[in-house]
């Protein structure tokens, strides 16, 4: 089977990184949070970057030891000594991703819906389709496409932040005033917590990174805390133009920041950055997407036509084309905050179950190879994953019960599947023999 060509080095795999986090979430999930965590918004962005920070150490120490594409399910695979776990988070995550692109995607047509009168869900078909194409041609083509983007949508947020600390108040602004007290920050914490989603991905690339055992740890490392300093200036500076019950009541509140300091003039800028935005993130998910489907199918998880390399470009292309596909599909359900909180419920396990997987792994390899090791250790046993563990279990308990009977159906359907498949290759391998 042809091999994937290595093109990223530490910048590319650190941009794609923040592209992957920035992405679309920021410029919406700010508003919800800040009507319920108030002026201490900032708060909770602090609690959600510590939460990615844990999770990132954990990915950044298994990535080390396993740079390979589908890297939750060969986390999974290889610390629980167990092919049904591992697929079922791979099923989750590739599931996700496909859900996730499509509801960007989505979201793209309804900022372009702004400037051209083109149905939504046509906008979407057409981003996915094209982005689609970027990706086959290759991960060279689609970092750099991604770069130029990152640096857009980041550019929108270095806007927002130099409006809100040159702004002129009428009176101070009370950083720890929150209307629902700390109960408010821990809930707009478990919202905002979307907003760090992403990194994750970085891992699924592994087999087009230069030295993957040492580039990714330093790169998800470095992309958190990039990102993470910029949602906090953020939304240190949103609520000091906009009220916290203006922002909560907004659809685009980083729109309405710019509008209140710049004019209509302000509003149309960030509209239009939010449009690179949403692109970006399109972008890197159905990267993500087609290497999680190409990993498990070289390891005969999936069906081996996903695992094909093009001769020419080298990409997964089939995996892509079945990425795109789907997404196509997903792009006609219309509920965007239920189907948001669907892919945090899947990356809520799947973080829960990376943490365990660190835990797990230094006792049952404590000789294995670890170029990267999470720090803060008793003995064998490190203490951030277990925190980090103790994060995902409370979240899973947030969800309401519609998302909890979606993300179970999922996961039945994984199993579902898992069963029916693992038969048929049993059933084939004597004429195979």
């Amino acid at each position: 089977m042809s091999e994937l060509k290595r093109h990223m080095g530490l910048f590319q795999i650190t941009m794609y990184g923040v592209g992957l986090i920035l992405g679309a979430g920021i410029y919406v999930l700010i508003g919800e949070a800040a009507g319920i965590a108030g002026d201490a918004v900032w708060i909770s962005f602090v609690l959600a970057a510590i939460v990615a920070v844990i999770a990132g150490l954990s990915y950044a120490e298994l990535s080390s030891v396993f740079p390979k594409a589908a890297a939750e399910y060969t986390f999974i695979k290889n610390s629980f000594k167990s092919n049904f776990l591992g697929f079922i988070i791979g099923w989750l995550t590739a599931i996700t991703s496909i859900i996730t692109a499509s509801v960007v995607a989505l979201g793209f047509g309804g900022y372009l819906a702004q400037f051209i009168d083109l149905p939504i869900v046509v906008s979407a078909i057409l981003l996915l389709g094209a982005l689609s194409i970027i990706n086959f041609f290759g991960i060279r083509e689609s970092s750099w496409t991604n770069i130029v983007l990152t640096l857009v949508e980041a550019a929108g947020l270095v806007i927002i932040i130099y409006i809100g600390f040159t702004y002129a108040t009428p009176e101070p602004v009370n950083y720890f005033e929150s209307p629902t007290g700390m109960s408010g920050i821990v809930i707009a914490f478990v919202l905002i917590f979307f907003a760090f989603v992403g990194f994750e991905d970085m891992a699924n690339v592994a087999e087009e990174v230069k030295k993957p055992s040492r580039t990714i740890p330093k790169a998800i490392l470095l992309s958190i805390s990039i990102t993470g300093v910029i949602y906090v200036l953020v939304s240190l500076a949103a609520v000091r133009v906009v009220s916290w019950q203006d922002l909560g009541a907004s659809a685009a509140p980083l729109a309405a920041v710019a509008e209140r300091a710049l004019g209509s003039g302000g509003h149309v800028l960030l509209s239009s950055i939010a449009l690179f935005a949403t692109t970006n993130t399109v972008l890197i998910i159905l990267i993500a997407g087609a290497r999680i489907l190409y990993g498990m199918a070289s390891d005969r998880s999936l069906p081996s036509p996903l695992g094909k390399i093009h001769f020419k470009t080298k990409t997964p292309w089939i995996a892509i084309i079945g990425i795109m596909l789907v997404s196509m599909a997903f792009a006609f359900v219309g509920d965007i905050v239920l189907v948001a909180n669907i892919s945090v419920f899947a990356i809520v396990i799947t973080f829960a179950m990376v943490n365990l997987a660190v835990i797990v792994l230094r006792y049952t390899e404590p000789a294995i190879e670890r170029p990267f090791r999470v720090p803060l250790n008793i003995g064998k046993f490190p203490i951030l994953p277990l925190f980090g563990l103790g994060f995902s279990v409370y979240m899973g308990f947030q969800f309401e019960l519609p998302v909890l009977a979606v993300g179970g159906g999922i996961i039945g359907a994984g199993i579902l599947f898992y069963i029916i498949y693992t038969r048929q290759k049993k059933n084939h391998q004597p004429d195979e023999a």
